[in-house]
């Protein structure tokens, strides 16, 4: 069929041109130019019930990532995995990838900073399966591309961006062009092909994602993982997925094998608390919407220092420095000549505001040096002005400790629905919470 012919037509005098123009060369108007004949442009718009078929997920074979994930990752998705060097990034694509494999799909890992045989030892750790897994060592944007559309995997994960550059960019690999370039490369491939796109990213010393900020919004999701390189505890959270909720968080602990999931991660930080230690309070913290019973520590010892030191670990400074400072004017507990510690136990870091009431008492018990009774628990956000503040999810929080057989919790006002199981003590500001915390202790020795 011949292709009908398209026209220009000025709408004030008529003139006709097969060329688009802004002036008409007769009667001199502007912008008078209408299109006639030909297909013409769509629009493409269309109504929801037209598409959106029901998400397929594939379940990686880790509990704790697809908790992350919302059931799995999706067909056709991008997604970074960040973290600190050493922090486990390269163990959990590796036991990712030999899940996947488990359920009969091919996968691929191109390795840019560490060699095949590098590769082969840490798998060979944990166990993978050496006969099935496909591995390719290079840094070339174009041969990654190239074996996968050769290779056709399910997943195909990238160790790391930040080592892939591609020809047609001048930059060296790492840069801010060359990341977002083959990024932008990897998520088109990921969409066309259908294939699942891992990729990892190293993280800068203000605990971003190195590269362009572009990289995050290209992506479908955003994996961060946490904890102390020196611990054993990490945190599987996700920063943004597009195909599900950001509230989860998945728990594992690293092991000779490779990063294990914890089923019970309340219990397992709770496991080596002592009761009766002076600088002991359980705080029942909230990681999204999974709760977790960390212990908080605080030790309190005279100074030899013109200025005292104040070390905090897994906990923020400034707002360790904040409770220093309402301790002394509100609750008349004066610190300032001697050094100060506080702890959360397990490696875990505590960033939530709701642990300040916690970490207040903590304070108190070790100044004291007098213990917090075994089988209570601490929460609430303290304000400067001394006031204790509600915070969120309080009720999961006691179901939490509840169900681990604590019996008694310190909480601000305004709460409701209480656990049969609890008994509750509502404190206003932090010199109330210090009187009870002295009678609950008079008690104790009465008792």
């Amino acid at each position: 069929m011949a292709k009908e012919r398209v026209t220009h037509n000025c709408t004030s005098c008529g003139f006709s041109s097969p060329k688009w123009f802004g002036r008409c060369p007769d009667c001199g108007a502007w912008s008078t130019a209408a299109q006639q004949g030909g297909d013409g442009p769509t629009s493409g718009v269309t109504v929801l019930g037209s598409g959106g078929a029901a998400l397929h997920r594939f379940s990686t074979g880790i509990d704790e990532v697809d908790r992350v994930l919302g059931g799995g990752f999706v067909a056709g998705t991008c997604a970074l995995l960040a973290g600190e060097p050493g922090i486990g990034k390269s163990t959990i694509v590796l036991q990712l990838l030999q899940g996947m494999l488990s359920s009969g799909r091919k996968t691929l890992l191109v390795t840019g900073e560490e060699s095949l045989d590098q590769v082969a030892l840490r798998g060979s750790r944990l166990g993978i399966d050496a006969e099935r897994f496909r591995a390719l060592s290079t840094t070339s944007l174009e041969t990654v591309l190239s074996a996968s559309k050769a290779e056709a995997p399910q997943v195909l994960v990238i160790d790391s961006i930040q080592t892939l550059e591609t020809s047609a960019a001048e930059q060296g690999a790492g840069s801010v062009v060359q990341v977002r370039d083959c990024a932008a490369h990897l998520t088109r491939h990921a969409k066309e092909s259908g294939t699942i796109v891992v990729l990892v990213g190293h993280v800068t010393k203000e605990g971003t994602v190195a590269g362009p900020k572009t990289l995050e919004h290209v992506v479908d999701v955003v994996l961060t993982l946490e904890g102390e390189r020196t611990g054993t505890v990490r945190l599987l959270r996700a920063a943004k997925n597009r195909f599900g909720s950001c509230e989860e968080t998945g728990v594992f602990v690293m092991s000779e094998s490779g990063l294990e999931p914890v089923a019970d991660p309340s219990a397992m930080l709770l496991a080596d608390r002592r009761p009766g230690v002076p600088g002991s309070v359980v705080f029942p913290g909230l990681e999204g919407t999974r709760p977790l019973m960390v212990e908080i520590q605080a030790l309190v010892a005279k100074s030899d220092l013109a200025q005292p030191r104040r070390v905090p670990i897994g906990l923020d400074p400034r707002r360790l420095s904040l409770l220093l400072g309402v301790l002394s004017l509100h609750a008349g507990v004066d610190l300032h000549g001697l050094d100060v510690f506080a702890a959360a136990a397990g490696g875990l870091a505590i960033k939530e505001p709701a642990s300040d009431l916690a970490v207040a008492l903590a304070l108190l018990s070790a100044a004291r040096r007098r213990p917090v009774p075994a089988e209570m628990v601490v929460m609430g956000e303290v304000g400067l002005g001394g006031e204790v503040r509600r915070v969120p999810g309080i009720e999961r929080r006691l179901s939490e400790a509840a169900r681990l057989g604590f019996t008694t919790a310190l909480i601000p006002n305004g709460i409701t629905k209480i656990p049969k199981a609890m008994s509750c003590i509502v404190v206003p500001d932090v010199l109330a919470a210090s009187r009870e915390l002295g009678a609950t202790l008079q008690a104790v020795d009465a008792g």
